[in-house]
């Protein structure tokens, strides 16, 4: 009984304490939702990754106190950092509402968590799952929807209900209630599921995003919401994400604010990747990116990322592709580079691809037939089109470099040596990371710096850490691609605002 007496009293003073601190006033004009994290273990170290898969004055103090009158307002989701890979929050669905962690992420657009429905995926067991017969305020949709990710998959159907994310409840909001989950992602990741921020443009179903309905519902004063993400995952809050506004204690100095040049995902155009400070060519003329909060590292095309990654001494995997199309045709390649050839058609013309008028197509791919031969010719055809072409950057790089043939050829084995795995993953020594070159992106005219100690993830301590290197490659083929994913890694390191009233996407050096 006295035991009974203590967890009561206790239980009164954690819920005093509790409305005090929800009655209080909101400090600077910002509701702060404070979440506990998780400690961190080198367990699932990347299962964070759903990839596949946005003033001058004359004081300083004015200018400051202007800055924090202007855009200090919202509502704030503080969010949970799982070993710098995943970051979550946690929001409410139904009346009363029902708990869910979710990924606040810009490269999806579609809300979803797991169905009390779901029987047959054991990742919906690990997981708060929601029930609709618990809420006053659910209405029955029920057309059926899945979307794939690039580490997995989910399939449902379609729900209404409320859903409240800090003091916001978006009513009538349209979600997905998962009942199947393909992936050991979704089974051992952090979070229940996913609130995309993405446009409408790549909502499955055609569902209004969150996002959308809180601007339509008049539940935010702006058309603003912005990230900031703690890269100290033992040290203090996760982060947060505030809506209808910017933080300013989360950010150094401006943005810098780029347009969106195509909806769906927050794409942007950039410019040069550096590398220790040096051109590497390969977006001089300009690329295409995306700023994507629900990808755990940043994602590049091959020929890029594998230079960079020889550069920090990242072990990757032998591609006999890649060695046999320097081996065979790397002279030719040179030849015709050196000839002012089309750089997109130097692979066509040596039997590899099938030029499409705008770049190099496998002509594996037209042949496939479906005896199990033919899909492996198919296959193979794919893979050596695009060594050669990962291969027609590397050497075009090195030319222009005035080195000699021999020299390139050799360097070109090299980088062969170091293409990422198949995974994506590629291991470095940690001893090295104080000596490894500064790695710059190009963004609105500005060049943003990442060093290594921030892309570089590092999971246990002493003899037992491991240092993974924060680039993968992804090759993304036209019209969408080659693109750029800046994920974690990047927004880690700059505060980013998303403005959907603007339709552009700002950096700015995190606080």
């Amino acid at each position: 009984m006295a035991t009974g007496r203590v967890a009561l009293l206790l239980l009164l003073l954690l819920t005093t304490a509790l409305l005090l601190v929800l009655l209080a006033p909101p400090a600077e004009g910002l509701v702060r939702i404070p979440l506990k994290k998780l400690p961190a273990d080198s367990n699932g170290r990347l299962h964070a990754e759903r990839r596949r898969g946005f003033l001058g004055s004359s004081s300083d103090d004015a200018a400051a106190l202007n800055k924090a009158e202007a855009e200090e307002e919202g509502d704030i989701v503080a969010l949970k950092n799982y070993l710098n890979a995943q970051y979550y929050g946690e929001i409410g669905i139904g009346t009363p509402p029902q708990t869910f962690t979710v990924i606040f992420d810009t490269g999806s657009s579609n809300l979803w968590v797991p169905s009390s429905k779901c029987y047959a995926s054991i990742a919906c067991y690990f997981h708060e799952r929601y029930k609709a017969g618990r809420s006053n305020s659910y209405k029955k949709n029920g057309k059926r929807a899945s979307i794939r990710y690039g580490t997995g998959a989910i399939s449902g159907y379609f729900s209404l209900d409320s859903v409240k994310i800090g003091d916001i409840v978006v009513k009538n909001q349209d979600f997905i209630e998962a009942t199947r989950e393909t992936s050991v992602t979704f089974m051992v990741g952090k979070f229940d599921g996913i609130l995309g921020l993405g446009f409408k443009e790549i909502s499955v179903g055609a569902a209004v995003p969150v996002w959308y309905n809180m601007v339509k519902q008049g539940l935010v004063d702006d058309p603003v919401f912005s990230f900031w993400f703690n890269r100290h995952a033992d040290e203090g809050q996760g982060g947060e994400i505030v809506f209808g506004g910017i933080d300013p204690n989360h950010y150094k100095g401006n943005h810098t604010y780029v347009p969106v040049t195509r909806k769906g995902y927050w794409q942007f155009g950039m410019g040069d990747v550096l590398i220790g400070g040096k051109s590497t060519g390969f977006c001089a003329s300009g690329c295409a990116a995306i700023a994507d909060s629900g990808t755990s590292l940043l994602t590049g095309p091959t020929a890029i990322i594998t230079q960079i990654n020889e550069k920090i001494g990242a072990a990757g995997v032998v591609s006999q592709e890649c060695k046999a199309v320097v081996s065979q045709y790397g002279q030719r390649i040179i030849d015709q580079l050196i000839a002012k050839t089309q750089p997109a058609k130097i692979c066509s013309s040596v039997g590899l691809c099938t030029f499409d008028g705008a770049h190099g197509v496998s002509t594996g791919i037209w042949s496939v037939v479906d005896d199990g031969a033919g899909e492996s010719n198919g296959l193979f055809s794919e893979a050596m089109c695009n060594a050669c072409e990962t291969a027609v950057v590397w050497i075009q790089n090195q030319l222009a470099q005035n080195q000699t043939q021999d020299v390139v050829l050799q360097y070109i084995n090299q980088l062969c040596e170091k293409l990422p795995s198949p995974m994506g993953e590629s291991s470095v020594d940690c001893s090295r990371v104080a000596s490894m070159p500064d790695i710059a992106f190009t963004i609105g005219g500005r060049k943003f710096t990442l060093k290594p100690e921030q892309y570089i993830l590092k999971v246990g301590e002493g003899h037992a850490a491991q240092c993974i290197s924060g680039f993968t490659a992804m090759d993304i083929p036209p019209p969408r691609g080659p693109l750029w994913i800046l994920g974690d890694i990047f927004m880690g390191a700059y505060h980013t605002v998303f403005d959907y009233g603007n339709l552009k996407v700002g950096f700015a050096e995190a606080a």
